[in-house]
């Protein structure tokens, strides 16, 4: 396997993959997960989908990877202690989907690939991003994938200590992230939902939910003895595939590999 090419487009931190051979592909987009692998570069090594023919590059979210503060996650934790939904959450989902556009455009000057649709995929709350630029971007995507994912904002702040004191600010922001309630615009592309079956039962049930309301374009695919995260702590720097995290690969690569036809 080729090795893998980090760089950043337009501000954001990318680790790639490319796939085997010279000619132009298709482009898969990840936005990795904050619980451990939480950056881009180990949610590669968690991830890669090797053997498809499309180059993989997996973006760093806000505050994480090349982007921490001071080379930790503790400005990141201090926004989580600030408020986790209006200082953390949703300024971390709608920061890494609003600067999307300008980083795939620059995805496409550095890297060889097609100016075809794109295959879009996230974990947790990177799950959370890649269902916002279905639900809320134009951008054509031939088929899209989320793990363990947030789904409904409101099941993510729950998971957090203590009673969350909404407003109707806060009430109107983690509305707007319920994608459950998303689900007609979201059908645009297919969707396979990747849900461990041993991750937190209210995300769990939010998986089954986007799925039924979707409908025939999503899938659900339950992976036995899989928490939430996707590797060990610390999470950030590249580490061995965990077993779990193979078999979601695996699904993954089936999944995307089913849909390349359509970016032709």
């Amino acid at each position: 396997m080729h090795s893998p090419i980090t760089g950043t487009a337009a501000g954001v931190p990318f680790t790639a993959l490319p796939p085997v051979g010279d000619a132009a592909t298709p482009l898969i987009v990840t936005w990795h997960m904050l619980d451990a692998p939480r950056s881009d570069a180990a949610f590669a090594a968690a991830l890669p989908m090797n053997g498809l023919p499309a180059w993989r590059v997996h973006l760093g979210m806000p505050m994480c990877g090349a982007r921490m503060v001071d080379g930790t996650m503790d400005a990141g934790a201090e926004l989580m202690r600030k408020d986790v939904l209006m200082a953390f959450l949703y300024p971390f989902v709608r920061q890494a989907t609003e600067e999307f556009p300008a980083a795939l455009a620059s995805i496409r000057e550095q890297l060889p690939v097609d100016d075809g649709p794109i295959g879009i995929l996230g974990g947790s709350l990177g799950g959370a991003v890649a269902l916002r630029v279905l639900a809320e971007t134009d951008i054509p995507i031939f088929a899209a994938a989320v793990v363990n994912a947030a789904i409904r904002m409101r099941s993510v702040v729950n998971l957090f200590p203590g009673e969350y004191p909404y407003d109707a600010e806060s009430e109107k922001a983690v509305d707007s992230m319920d994608f459950v309630a998303k689900a007609d615009t979201i059908s645009r592309a297919p969707l396979l939902v990747v849900s461990g079956e041993l991750d937190h039962p209210a995300l769990r049930t939010d998986a089954i939910d986007l799925v039924d309301a979707i409908g025939q374009t999503a899938e659900l695919q339950p992976i036995p003895g899989l928490a939430h995260p996707l590797a060990d702590e610390p999470g950030i720097d590249p580490a061995p595939q965990l077993p779990q995290a193979r078999d979601v690969d695996a699904a993954l690569i089936a999944w995307f590999q089913r849909h390349l036809a359509n970016t032709d």
